[in-house]
């Protein structure tokens, strides 16, 4: 496959370094006590176990202190773009309260163009995609060099609307990965939500922003799927055939239940939690 460097590098770029951080997704996000939150904390409020020098106090114990919902997230490499480069190394704390304001606001615009990098980063890595391959560069570049605005210019950018643009670009290389898939395939925004699909035939399907959640895809097999947006969580993936699926993230996977018999496409990890 024709590739170049920079190619293979974006996707290793774009995973967070929490140690080049200052907290932020523990600071400028809300989140409500539930299954995923021990506790209520409000956006732009730190969270209690942030320690002083921006690490998190309990992160070996997440999930046994009730903060699964944090061990499932991924800023894409936003956290320490906002934090070095958009901020240039000045943190929330010693700025001042509009400084610490305008730094929560900007990061949740640059977590989603870093999340669209993502996806373009891995269709460039998709031979069949070849065919938009130019289109692809050409719109990954253009995301970059919006990453690399200023804070104000930031937090007033339409993020919508470039992604519908994206979008679009991913819509046609979803369609060139599933060529041939039959329109039994078409899952896409279906409530699948606690589904029995154990050893269920999901090749090649179309299951962007499906609502899988808690349900078994047992030993289902979901080689080549489009799965980006579907919702994972607590879906049993146990013995499932996940070879070749694309625009699969690492938060989704994470909230995810599997085994060592999983198969996985190479852009992602098996997750530590899952049983051996």
């Amino acid at each position: 496959m024709e590739q170049r460097s920079g190619d293979v590098l974006q996707l290793h770029d774009l995973r967070a370094d929490c140690g080049s951080c200052f907290g932020l997704c523990c600071v400028a996000l809300p989140f409500a006590a539930s299954s995923d939150f021990a506790v209520d904390k409000a956006a732009g409020k730190p969270c209690g176990n942030l320690r002083d020098d921006f690490r998190c106090g309990i992160h070996t114990r997440l999930r046994d202190k009730g903060f699964t919902g944090c061990t499932v997230y991924d800023c894409f490499g936003a956290g320490q773009k906002v934090s070095q480069v958009t901020f240039g190394g000045r943190d929330w704390r010693t700025g001042g309260r509009e400084h610490a304001r305008r730094m929560f606001d900007v990061f949740p615009v640059v977590r989603q163009l870093h999340e669209l990098l993502w996806y373009l980063a891995e269709a460039l890595t998709l031979p069949a995609a070849r065919p938009v391959h130019a289109d692809v560069r050409r719109v990954r570049d253009e995301t970059e060099r919006l990453t690399g605005r200023t804070a104000g210019e930031l937090a007033e950018l339409d993020v919508a609307a470039h992604r519908q643009r994206v979008n679009e670009l991913l819509l046609r290389t979803s369609e060139l990965m599933r060529a041939g898939a039959g329109r039994k395939k078409n899952r896409r925004n279906a409530d699948l939500i606690g589904a029995r699909l154990k050893g269920a035939d999901l090749s090649r399907a179309d299951l962007r922003g499906a609502y899988l959640i808690a349900a078994d895809l047992t030993g289902a097999d979901v080689r080549g799927a489009d799965l980006i947006g579907a919702d994972l969580r607590d879906t049993d993936l146990t013995d499932a055939d996940l070879t070749g699926a694309f625009f699969l993230t690492q938060p989704q996977l994470d909230a995810a239940r599997g085994s060592a018999g999983t198969r996985l496409p190479t852009s992602v990890t098996r997750p530590g939690h899952w049983a051996a």
